[in-house]
């Protein structure tokens, strides 16, 4: 069994619903700076390419009274780096590169402000902890692969790292906002970079229209690199996460129609487009397109609670029609897990599992939709 639709929260993730609860905006992050555990103020300096009397007066206003050989611990050195838009990646003294995240610093200081603090999840750590973290959940639960989804902009990073760490566990997707003036430019970079093959876009969240010539570029850029993926969130969005913490989501889900995602996917034929959660909500519009480009498949997610909507439309029902319009080669399976200590949620796959029984699927069908549509899609090197 394989699982097309997990979210990897890493700290970064956690990092920005943090500042969202504070109302503190992250500065800018123009550049990345690589430094050993133990970096003296000075060095620091130096990388940041500032005087270093600056460093001492950021260091200062935190009461730490330190001179220009003090060493700094990882946590001191990243603040500061972050202060001064720097991102950071720490390298352990006979330890391959980690990645710290320099935003979410100065939030595990105060857990009882954090996100992960009034949340009562378990902390991230590293991307390479978590991705670890992850790969033991999934062998528990018997799913061979998955994917991971970095679920804020701008985080690429974490999940490259994962999938370095687990090529042949872990297939990673990124979210990115078409509206920043950089993001083609950077969804390229990422792409380039490896670890990530998948683009995700939640119209609803970032408020663009699917069609727009902003989607488009990145749509350039996938079709320009065979084997990226493009995951376009339609229908109703809510993130849970952001609801127990009582944070506003100001997202307007007129942009999430799948009928505006039709002309995009006809005019890039070789670049396969998920669209998760059966539309959310619009399955009709959802089963429309897919039929218009077999470029579109759909991924399963979730508990697909959007089915309220519909009078008398049970999970049976959509599992029926979605194989009879789409067909069982094009259903991906998903649970939408995320965070822990909840972990991989067995209570999806058991009700799909059931739908799928209800219906009479074929054993081959099962297959497909819960494991070999997902290793053709995202096929092992070697």
């Amino acid at each position: 069994m394989n699982d097309a639709h997990c979210h990897f929260f890493s700290t970064p993730f956690f990092a920005a619903l943090g500042r969202q609860l504070k109302g503190v905006e992250a500065p800018p992050v123009t550049r990345t700076i690589t430094f050993t555990e133990g970096v003296t103020v000075k060095d620091l300096a130096d990388k940041l390419d500032l005087r270093v009397k600056d460093v001492l007066a950021r260091l200062l206003m935190k009461r730490l009274v330190l001179t220009i050989n003090s060493t700094l611990d990882a946590e001191s050195a990243t603040t500061i780096a972050h202060e001064f838009g720097a991102e950071v990646r720490l390298r352990s003294l006979g330890e391959n590169p980690t990645d710290v995240d320099v935003l979410a610093a100065a939030d595990e200081r105060a857990p009882q402000e954090t996100a992960l603090g009034r949340l009562g999840w378990d902390a991230p750590g590293t991307a390479e902890a978590l991705s670890d973290r992850w790969v033991t959940e999934l062998d528990r639960a018997g799913v061979a692969r998955a994917v991971m989804i970095a679920s804020v902009p701008g985080d690429a990073g974490s999940v490259a790292a994962a999938v370095a760490r687990h090529p042949r566990r872990l297939v990673g997707f990124f979210m990115v906002d078409p509206t920043r003036p950089d993001a083609a430019t950077q969804t390229a970079a990422a792409l380039d970079a490896g670890g990530v093959r998948g683009v995700c876009l939640f119209p609803a969240m970032h408020r663009f229209a699917i069609h727009d010539d902003s989607v488009r570029r990145l749509f350039d850029v996938a079709a320009a690199r065979p084997g990226t993926i493009m995951f376009v969130h339609c229908g109703v969005l809510t993130v849970g996460v952001r609801k127990k913490l009582g944070l506003p989501s100001p997202f307007d889900i007129r942009y999430g129609n799948p009928l505006d995602l039709h002309a995009m996917a006809a005019a890039y034929p070789t670049v396969p487009v998920i669209v998760p959660h059966f539309g959310a909500g619009l399955l009709r519009e959802a089963l429309m397109v897919a039929d218009l480009c077999p470029n579109v498949r759909l991924d399963t997610s979730s508990s697909n609670g959007w089915i309220k909507y519909d009078a008398g439309l049970t999970l049976s029902a959509v599992f029926r029609q979605a194989l009879s319009v789409v067909g069982a080669d094009r259903l991906l399976f998903g649970s939408d897990s995320s965070f822990f200590p909840r972990g991989w949620v067995k209570e999806v796959f058991e009700q799909q599992s059931s739908a799928l029984d209800e219906i009479g699927a074929a054993p081959e069908v099962r297959e497909k939709v819960f494991g070999g549509n997902f290793d053709r899609l995202f096929p092992l090197a070697g």
